[in-house]
């Protein structure tokens, strides 16, 4: 009698849970199976039943909406935590477009788009990294404690002024952290396009086009080497603020009008 009590809350928590899956970084790659992924998102969710409050089991009128809710939540939830993600792509089409390489583009198989050659090298250097120091965890927590801020009971969302604001804010962040993270090898290599300039002056038989481009890319990979250190920092702030956002939109979503 209990499993079938239960029944309704897990089929939202599972809703939710397959929704931020779907949109979610690592977790939506479409390189994971289906299968594989419904099948984490039905463990996950018949664990998180398992914390739930008995008084959330109860099947009222409104479960279609509650349904509704619940995708809404994780669709949200997912894309804004990935978002902060995606300025690696950003950077590297500032640093492709810089070096010359923003001509050659590589489909991501991940995500099925074209992404630039620096832009991806850089991500998968993320991902490493993310791995490496369990990050990923640092996403299933922010969903699981969703569910104590955000309620299957609770039926309406909060998208005033303050949740539009936040989102404003995060696409903010996420130009700063690629514009900081492209800023280094960009100026480095205006300073190159500045040289050859000079030296085209003063050598009028200088080809440009072949000296120039061979030289800003070599000059724009020794630096990009030079700069992972510093890039790994950026990741893991990047992965800090994934968590902190999380956090931030679940209390602005949850918090009463």
């Amino acid at each position: 009698m209990e499993i079938i009590q239960a029944l309704p809350a897990f089929l939202l928590v599972l809703v939710r849970l397959t929704c931020f899956f779907l949109t979610a970084p690592v977790f939506s790659y479409r390189t994971i199976p289906a299968p594989f992924k419904i099948g984490l998102a039905g463990v996950f969710a018949y664990l998180i039943t398992l914390t739930l409050d008995p008084a959330q089991f109860m099947i009222n009128s409104h479960y279609a909406l509650l349904v509704l809710k619940e995708a809404t939540v994780g669709l949200t939830l997912g894309f804004m935590a990935g978002l902060l993600f995606y300025a690696v792509y950003t950077a590297g089409s500032f640093i492709d477009l810089q070096m010359g390489l923003s001509i050659a583009n590589l489909i991501d198989p991940n995500s099925g788009v074209a992404t630039p050659l620096t832009g991806q090298f850089l991500y998968i250097i993320m991902m490493v990294f993310l791995f490496t120091v369990d990050a990923h965890h640092m996403l299933l927590n922010g969903i699981f404690y969703s569910f104590q801020m955000l309620p299957l009971d609770q039926l309406s969302l909060r998208f005033d002024g303050g949740v539009v604001h936040e989102m404003v804010l995060v696409f903010v962040k996420m130009f700063a952290i690629s514009f900081q993270m492209a800023l280094p090898i960009v100026g480095s290599l205006f300073l190159v396009d500045l040289a050859v300039g000079i030296m085209s002056r003063a050598v009028p038989q200088l080809n440009v086009f072949v000296v120039g481009l061979p030289l800003k890319i070599g000059v724009g990979l020794v630096i990009l080497f030079i700069l992972i250190p510093l890039y790994v920092i950026i990741f893991r702030e990047i992965f800090q603020s994934s968590t902190d956002l999380l956090h931030e939109l679940m209390t602005l979503l949850g918090s009463s009008p």
